[in-house]
């Protein structure tokens, strides 16, 4: 079969897979299902690197899988299920008015242009790097689109607290988010410690989910 199915891909592929049932909750109306497949999503994409880092005979074709499989991964992760999410958010179908649905449409539907584009512009530098370096990358230009996975659940916690869930701050949110994914900004690689940091305010985020 055409592919790599080790388990250097597996998270990413289980990644992917959670999404996609996220999107099947967004369509059903619950959010906070959608939510929790989107943080699942997070999890398996800090570690799918380090877990195909492990194996030392990769070939130079599954490394370059790896970079195209999990940059397409992560569009369908932290572009269309996040832009699904905000338009739930966002739009109440009864309440909201039409201006404001298409205003809201077409934001999300840029947020999801800038993260291919930024995502696409990622693979190209990575594959542009590792063909000059052997090292491991020390930091990233513009915001990483894996970020969704912490910023919107920490977004429906807030708004869920001033009982504001529909309206259109969380789509004006994705607007902010979506420039800084093509902003040139440089921002550190979390490692060790920042790994820990993001996995104990997820594991806050979720105990919040659970309470509420």
């Amino acid at each position: 079969m055409l592919g790599v199915y080790n388990y250097t891909v597996i998270l990413t592929y289980l990644g992917m897979f959670s999404s996609f049932l996220g999107m099947n909750f967004v369509f059903n109306g619950n959010l906070k299902a959608a939510l929790l497949c989107l943080m699942i999503s997070g999890v398996m994409d800090m570690f799918d690197g380090k877990v195909a880092s492990t194996k030392k005979n990769r070939t130079d074709f599954e490394k370059m899988f790896g970079i195209q499989i999990d940059s397409l991964a992560d569009l369908i992760c932290y572009g269309v299920l996040a832009a699904l999410i905000v338009m739930h958010f966002s739009v109440d179908k009864e309440t909201t008015s039409t201006i404001t649905k298409i205003a809201v449409v077409g934001i999300c539907g840029l947020y999801v242009l800038c993260a291919l584009i930024r995502l696409s512009y990622f693979n190209v530098d990575e594959a542009q790097r590792q063909s000059n370096t052997t090292e491991c990358r020390h930091e990233y230009k513009g915001l990483p689109v894996t970020s969704a996975a912490i910023i919107l659940p920490a977004l429906y916690i807030v708004l869920s607290r001033i009982n504001q869930i529909t309206g259109i701050w969380a789509s004006l949110l994705l607007a902010v988010m979506g420039l800084a994914f093509i902003s040139p900004f440089k921002i550190t690689k979390p490692h060790a410690f920042g790994k820990c940091v993001l996995i104990i305010f997820g594991v806050a985020e979720l105990v919040f989910f659970v309470l509420m």
